[in-house]
């Protein structure tokens, strides 16, 4: 049996394969945990990084992990090869499905290439006490590694309207960059 304390790998570099069998490896507790867990992992970890590198890379280092998993998310478990319409059908189900928030596409630009997409119930700040700042640098992240994955253009994402900032649905501005 091999020994996986002593296997020689290169954690520099992220594989969709790092996450493993989750279902062989969690047969009793399974595959889902309590949002409380998930934000005290993330709002740790960006806690540190700001205090090691300052607010505004704390959240640039955020936002770029939020991408690398949105473009890993999407070559891995979505259908890319499919149109826009399918593409966020499919997104809107799979984020439900895995409890991480309710999208809605509010507008799509097709000469821009700019959207507006909301995100109720978010994982990332949904039930936040009001502190008049956006939280959601991760889901920044994520969604534009997701837009790049699907149309191969990447995609500048800011949060407008955040459940922190006393709105109760996560607004996000896409544009192309």
């Amino acid at each position: 049996m091999e020994n996986v304390f002593n296997k020689k790998r290169d954690h520099s570099t992220f594989s969709w394969s790092d996450l493993e069998n989750i279902k062989e490896g969690r047969t009793s507790l399974g595959e889902e945990m309590p949002v409380m867990v998930y934000r005290l992992m993330q709002y740790t970890i960006l806690d540190v990084l700001t205090k090691e590198f300052g607010r505004e890379k704390a959240n640039d280092l955020i936002r770029m992990a939020g991408s690398l998993a949105g473009k890993e998310f999407a070559k891995n478990a979505m259908d890319l090869n499919v149109d826009f319409d399918k593409f966020i059908s499919n997104l809107e189900k799979i984020l439900i499905d895995l409890k991480i928030g309710i999208l809605r596409i509010e507008s799509v630009n097709n000469e821009t290439g700019e959207i507006i997409l909301t995100v109720g119930e978010d994982l990332d700040c949904s039930g936040l006490p009001i502190t008049n700042e956006s939280v959601c640098d991760y889901d920044e992240g994520f969604i534009s590694g997701l837009l790049e994955a699907f149309t191969k253009k990447v995609y500048k994402v800011r949060e407008i309207d955040c459940w922190a900032t006393g709105d109760r649905v996560c607004r996000f501005k896409c544009t192309l960059e």
